[in-house]
């Protein structure tokens, strides 16, 4: 039986990942089209209208200038594309995507303050947003709360999460709900510590080391 809980908690640890794996996809690709659609079609217009303009010059200081305007917008599109390029990679935007998570929950008034420099890795991200989609989850069903706080935080050797809410918890049992087990199992394989407390409201405190 234990064997058979691990294994539906590993199923739901990859089922969540390969949702925010793919929103993270389609939100690149969506900048992408965005940034070559316009920035980039610009960017090549101007460049062929200057490329007209210089065959048909005969001053020559105004073909030098004309020459170094060119060279600047073909410099800008290189970095046009640097920068789309960029976007494939496996980075994932954690703030952004911590936003759209709270700015999709409807239950109660949220306060959010990230105060992270440097961005965690992929399995952190990971792993800090399937928490806060639990815990606000939790909060729905056993917690009477009107405000929530979130707080995503960075020391020299770890990264901090809390999440708290002003509501009366009702109904809730820690040791029972596949939910639970995999914040506290995504926890452990990151070497992390979490804890969850009932007291004057709903708390999720977890840290993760720095890797």
């Amino acid at each position: 039986m234990s064997l058979k809980l691990e294994q539906q908690n590993q199923d739901l640890i990859d089922k969540q990942d390969h949702e925010i794996h793919i929103a993270t996809l389609n939100e690149r690709n969506r900048i992408a089209r965005e940034i070559h659609d316009h920035v980039g079609h610009q960017l090549s217009s101007s460049l062929l209208q200057i490329g007209a303009l210089m065959a048909t010059c005969k001053d020559q200081d105004q073909l030098i200038r004309l020459g170094g305007l060119k060279n600047t917008l073909s410099l800008g599109m290189n970095n046009i594309r640097d920068s789309i390029h960029n976007l494939y990679d496996h980075a994932i935007d954690l703030d952004a995507q911590l936003t759209e998570v709270i700015d999709n929950f409807a239950f109660c008034k949220v306060m959010y303050h990230n105060t992270i420099l440097e961005p965690p890795n992929q399995k952190q991200s990971y792993a800090f947003i399937s928490i806060v989609k639990e815990a606000l989850s939790n909060i729905i069903k056993h917690a009477q709360a009107s405000e929530v706080t979130i707080l995503l935080r960075e020391h020299p050797s770890m990264y901090q999460l809390i999440i708290h809410d002003n509501g009366t918890v009702v109904d809730y049992n820690p040791d029972h709900g596949i939910g639970l087990k995999n914040m506290a199992q995504r926890v452990e394989i990151l070497k992390g510590h979490l804890q969850i407390r009932t007291v004057n409201g709903f708390e999720v405190f977890v840290s993760l080391p720095k890797v």
